[in-house]
């Protein structure tokens, strides 16, 4: 039982550091307007930070 407590956590710890990683490069990084494929890395990293709907940050 200890085991899966353990393993549980660690990939709680995981999935909090991915999001919260996701979030600063999301909130550090402007939009892109002519470059598709950071376009494409955006839409992925606000994805990952958990910004969907009204959660998305305003476009400057």
């Amino acid at each position: 039982m200890t085991f899966i407590i353990t393993y549980f956590n660690d990939i709680l710890i995981a999935l909090t550091s991915i999001v919260t990683g996701a979030s600063a490069i999301s909130a550090l990084t402007p939009t892109p307007k002519d470059d598709d494929f950071w376009a494409k890395v955006k839409k992925v990293l606000n994805f990952c930070a958990l910004n969907v709907g009204s959660a998305k940050p305003l476009a400057a």
